[in-house]
């Protein structure tokens, strides 16, 4: 608009005048005029014109739009930078060239049903025969005299076969021959050539993209704007260029995603009101003074964070995570110890009705007889369920252990304040809604909601807490309790380790000693599985543990069979125990001290640490082995790593982040640019960014950031919610 200004003698201040010329810029004249600088997102919303078949591949990679395409980012970018003379490129060696056509001709191949061009090329340092296989329309393209870019590979002596090639000379910048080519994902009627041409033809458009980031932000983190990064992201000039590019759009990413995940956390802890719990008092005490062990530091450490979450009225929603053995139990018992004796009831729910028993079990022998508690599962008997029921409704049972059950809309609490969930048992909206409906009224009538902490034993890499886990605060339990010894690990293969093994299980049972068999795991399904353990079973009592006693257990047995199998185990009554992957958590037998894990290569790393982490609870040295590839990377980090959070990072960084936790079931977003665990200096960074943003701005309503606000919403809903149900 205004392009400089004069001053006249009769004023002080410069005049503006119109561009490129001395006329005074009145203001009717500025407001008159055309924008031409700002995004016009109504350009990127404009529907592409292809036909066909392209038109079909572009619809399942989820492209109808302008905005669509510049949005589906290059996955790799082909060094072509250099363009080499013929006479450089060795046998066998990929390289682009810039030559001239001297003549063409078109051949039948032997199955006289395709065909083949043949060009002789030419630079200043010799020539070659250039040759397109079952391209003949190539030929219409290419005349004598061409200037041409070919990229492709020397095969022989003199024969140069081209994978791609450009005119040189038409108007257009070399897109597929030259510079860091993008290559972008495609799909059945849609190449990586066709998308790169498509972007190429649409550049123009990626100025008109929305920059959500606010200046002060992109300045002090020294990002481009977002035009500039996807410009930078599809067609970089430099690797430098193409670093920035995705740093900045990683960035957005996980700040997107740290914004949505806090807000949630701040929302669900404003919006909701929980009961106060106050201190223990002697109920506290003296449970604690009759445990036959003293508390390590971490969970000393962890019960007092606890217990300041439940003396508030925002609902806790903590996470507690433990290394196998470290003591989680105790910590969620004391929370729900201080529950009780405030006069309110609390709920352990588990994920599977096995470890419901098991949690049971342990529960009830740490409180030694002292607070009555109950069980509830989908395998309650009816008669004892009523009467559960009845005493729950009454505020008479202040503890209960069950799996979902506990959430159904028949079952009423009195006054229920706390619940524990094991083993990262992930709430959606519904079960969320079923468990607040759990609460009780407040004094003013309105519904106070019950404190949550989850607990798992799984070890969670500080990427994935912040982002599948953003919404919950987190507390980690390190330490183990004094007297547990490190369990040696050994990951062997063949017949001779085998029988090895076998015979060192029957040492151990000589000596008194357990031992588990875990069978391999069977994907796909439990009943295969549950009748490959049958076998192995029935192997095992006729063959290498003959003369030992050998029982069962498997997911498809009834609740009663699997109950009297761990009965007898831990009891003593049986040697062997030979499992499925149902035992991996939960299980408590500190007589067992041998772990033999069979086919080991098909068990993610966090599950072989969990099955690892049956034995070694008691007294004596005990021994996990593995059968399986020593040179396995992750069995090899099982048999060299002791520490669960190294491991759980080992993990991260040898499956990512999707993997370790599956994508819909830990509600993980799916990033299409960003990386974990590599980009987490980014993620601290952004989650830094979102705590100070809200805590400013909790609607994100200023003017700066409602375009940020607004690419939440397109990104998660308008909820803001990036976990889904």
């Amino acid at each position: 608009m205004s392009g400089h200004s004069v001053h006249c003698a009769d004023y002080t201040d410069p005049i503006p005048t119109s561009f490129a010329t001395t006329d005074e810029l009145t203001p009717a004249a500025a407001l008159a005029a055309g924008l031409r600088s700002i995004p016009r997102p109504s350009r990127l919303a404009e529907a592409l014109s292809e036909r066909g078949q392209t038109a079909k591949g572009l619809a399942v990679l989820g492209i109808a739009t302008h905005g669509d395409l510049v949005e589906h980012l290059p996955h790799a970018h082909r060094d072509r930078r250099e363009a080499r003379s013929l006479a450089t490129v060795e046998l066998g060696e990929e390289a682009t060239v810039a030559v001239t056509v001297r003549s063409v001709t078109v051949k039948s191949m032997r199955d006289r049903r395709r065909k083949r061009v043949e060009a002789h090329v030419s630079d200043g340092s010799g020539s070659m025969m250039a040759v397109w296989w079952g391209q003949p329309w190539v030929a219409r393209e290419l005349g004598t005299g061409a200037q041409v870019l070919l990229h492709g590979k020397r095969r022989r002596r003199n024969e140069f076969s081209v994978t791609e090639h450009e005119l040189l000379g038409a108007g257009d910048a070399p897109i597929h021959t030259l510079g860091l080519v993008p290559v972008h994902p495609a799909t059945a009627g849609v190449t990586p050539e066709t998308l790169r041409r498509l972007v190429w033809e649409g550049y123009g458009r990626i100025r008109h993209v929305v920059e959500p980031l606010p200046s002060a932000m992109r300045v002090a983190e020294g990002l481009p704007d977002r035009a500039a990064a996807i410009a930078g992201a599809h067609f970089p000039d430099s690797e430098e260029e193409q670093r920035g590019a995705r740093r900045r759009l990683a960035f957005e990413e996980l700040l997107l995603t740290q914004l949505a995940v806090t807000a949630r956390r701040r929302g669900h802890a404003e919006r909701r009101r929980a009961l106060v719990v106050d201190g223990g008092g002697h109920l506290l005490d003296r449970w604690r003074s009759s445990l036959p062990f003293t508390l390590t530091g971490d969970q000393l450490a962890a019960c007092e964070t606890v217990a300041d979450d439940l003396g508030g009225e925002r609902p806790m929603q903590r996470l507690l995570m433990g290394e196998v053995g470290s003591g989680k139990t105790v910590v969620a018992l004391d929370a729900m110890l201080r529950v009780v004796a405030s006069g309110a009831q609390a709920a352990f729910m588990a994920p599977t009705e096995t470890l419901a028993e098991q949690h049971l079990r342990t529960l009830d022998r740490l409180l030694g007889g002292s607070v009555p508690i109950a069980l509830l599962t989908g395998s309650t008997p009816a008669a004892r369920r009523r009467e559960t029921l009845a005493r729950l409704g009454s505020g008479e049972l202040a503890l209960v252990v069950g799996t979902h059950a506990l959430i159904e809309p028949t079952v009423s609490f009195r006054s229920l304040a706390l619940c524990v969930v094991d083993e990262q048992h992930r709430f959606g909206v519904r079960q969320r809604a079923a468990l607040d409906a759990k609460g009780r009224s407040g004094p003013d009538g309105g519904r106070l909601v019950p404190h949550v902490l989850h607990m798992t034993a799984t070890p969670i890499p500080r990427t994935l807490a912040l982002t599948a886990y953003g919404d919950l605060q987190t507390t980690a339990l390190r330490e183990l309790p004094s007297g547990r010894r490190p369990t040696k690990t050994h990951v062997v293969d063949g017949a001779r380790a085998r029988a090895r093994a076998y015979e060192r299980i029957r040492e151990e049972i000589a000596q008194g000693r357990q031992c588990f068999v875990v069978c391999p795991l069977v994907d796909e399904s439990e009943a295969l599985q549950a009748r490959a353990a049958t076998v192995e079973a029935e192997r095992l009592r006729n063959g290498e543990l003959a003369d030992q006693r050998v029982a069962l257990i498997h997911g498809q047995m009834a609740a009663a069979e699997k109950q009297e199998a761990m009965r007898s185990f831990a009891v003593g009554a049986a040697d062997v125990l030979v499992a499925t992957s149902v035992i991996e958590v939960g299980i408590d037998v500190p007589n067992a001290t041998v772990m033999l894990i069979e086919a080991a290569e098909r068990y993610g790393l966090s599950q072989l640490h969990q099955l690892r982490g049956r034995v070694g609870r008691g007294e004596h040295e005990s021994l996990c082995i593995c059968f399986g590839d020593p040179k396995l990377p992750r069995l090899e980090a099982i048999a060299s790593e002791r520490d669960g959070f190294r491991l759980a990072e080992i993990d991260l960084e040898l499956r990512g982040a999707g993997e370790v936790l599956g994508v819909r079931q830990s509600g993980l977003p799916e990033f299409r640019v960003a990386r974990l665990p590599d980009d987490a200096e980014l993620l601290e960074r952004a989650h830094q960014w979102a705590e100070r943003l809200l805590e400013a701005d909790p609607q994100l309503g200023q003017p700066e950031h409602v375009l940020l606000h607004d690419a939440i919403v397109e990104r998660f809903g308008s909820d803001a919610d990036p976990i889904p149900a």
